[in-house]
C-alpha cells in the first residue's frame, strides 16, 4: 500500500508491556521482515524509549481538564462491564491510572476499505486509560503521539484494531494533531473462525523460505495469484506485486485460510 501510493514504509516496535515481552523477540521480527524484503525506510524506533513524549502529551491533556487521575480498579468497574463513566464511590486502587475524559459525541471516519465506521466512546469504552497504574503507557496515547511525530499520513493495519480508531481520533483532536487516513486489512481466520495469529495450531512464517507465505498473503488480499506464481525471488515477487497491486480488490470482510 505504501509503495503503491509512492510513500515510505516505517517499522515501529510497540514494546509498552514489559511483563509480557519475550526477550529479543522484537529483533527477530525485524530480521524476519527483512527476509521478506520489508525494511523500514527510517530507523526503527521503540516506544519504550519515548516516555518523555508521552508524558508531555499527557500533561497537555491534564492542563485542558481532559485527563484525570483515577483510583478505580478493574474489580471496581466490574458491574459496568469495565466501562468507566465516572469514578465509583469506594475505589480500591492504590496507585492511580490516568484516563481520558471522553466526550458525548459520536466519532466516525471513512476507512478506505471498510467504509464509514463510527461509535460513541462513552457507550463503547468510557473514559479510557492513557497511563496504567503500574506506570506503563497505554497503546492509544503512544501511537497517536508517534504517528504525529513520525509524520504518518496513512495507517494500514489489521481490522482487529478498527475499534481503537475513534479513541485515537479523539486524542488527535484534543492534542491538536492531524488525523491520518486509515486502512484496515482483513483479519485472517482459521477454519474454526478464530484469529489465525492467536491460534496455537498456526505455524509461524518461515524467514528461510518467504515466497510461499508472500504468495498466500497476496491472494488473501484479493490479488491475482498468477502474478507471483513464477517469481524466483523475494525481490522479483515484490516488484511484480507493486506493478499489479489493486487496493480495490482487498476484501472488506475477514478472510478464512484453510489449512
Amino acid at each position: 500500500m505504501a509503495r503503491h501510493r509512492g510513500g515510505e514504509w516505517l517499522v515501529r516496535i510497540e514494546d509498552l508491556d514489559p511483563p509480557r515481552e519475550v526477550p529479543a523477540m522484537a529483533e527477530l521480527h525485524v530480521a524476519a521482515l527483512a527476509c521478506f524484503g520489508m525494511v523500514s525506510d527510517h530507523p526503527v524506533i521503540r516506544q519504550s524509549e519515548r516516555g518523555d513524549l508521552y508524558a508531555s502529551a499527557l500533561e497537555r491533556l491534564r492542563e485542558q481538564g481532559k485527563a484525570f487521575a483515577c483510583h478505580c480498579s478493574r474489580t471496581d468497574l466490574a458491574e459496568s462491564g469495565g466501562i468507566h463513566l465516572g469514578c465509583v464511590a469506594h475505589r480500591s486502587g492504590t496507585t492511580p491510572s490516568w484516563r481520558l475524559r471522553v466526550g458525548e459525541e459520536v466519532i466516525d471516519f471513512a476507512d478506505r476499505i471498510r467504509g464509514r465506521h463510527g461509535q460513541s466512546l462513552r457507550e463503547s469504552c468510557g473514559d479510557f486509560v492513557l497511563r496504567r497504574s503500574d506506570g506503563h503507557w497505554a497503546y492509544q496515547l503512544a501511537v497517536v503521539v508517534d504517528d504525529d511525530e513520525q509524520g504518518i499520513t496513512e495507517v494500514v493495519r489489521g481490522a482487529d484494531l478498527i475499534e481503537s480508531t475513534e479513541r485515537q481520533i479523539q486524542l488527535q483532536r484534543w492534542l491538536g494533531l492531524a488525523t491520518p487516513s486509515y486502512v484496515h486489512l482483513p483479519t485472517v481466520l482459521g477454519a474454526d473462525g478464530n484469529k489465525l495469529s492467536k491460534s496455537l495450531a498456526s505455524a509461524p512464517v518461515d524467514p528461510r523460505d518467504p515466497l510461499p507465505a508472500l504468495r498466500t498473503v497476496w491472494t488473501l488480499l484479493g490479488q491475482d495469484a498468477r502474478v507471483l506464481a513464477g517469481a524466483p525471488s523475494v525481490a522479483t515477487a515484490l516488484a511484480l506485486a507493486l506493478t499489479s497491486f489493486d487496493p480495490e480488490r482487498i476484501p472488506a470482510t475477514d478472510v478464512t485460510m484453510t489449512m
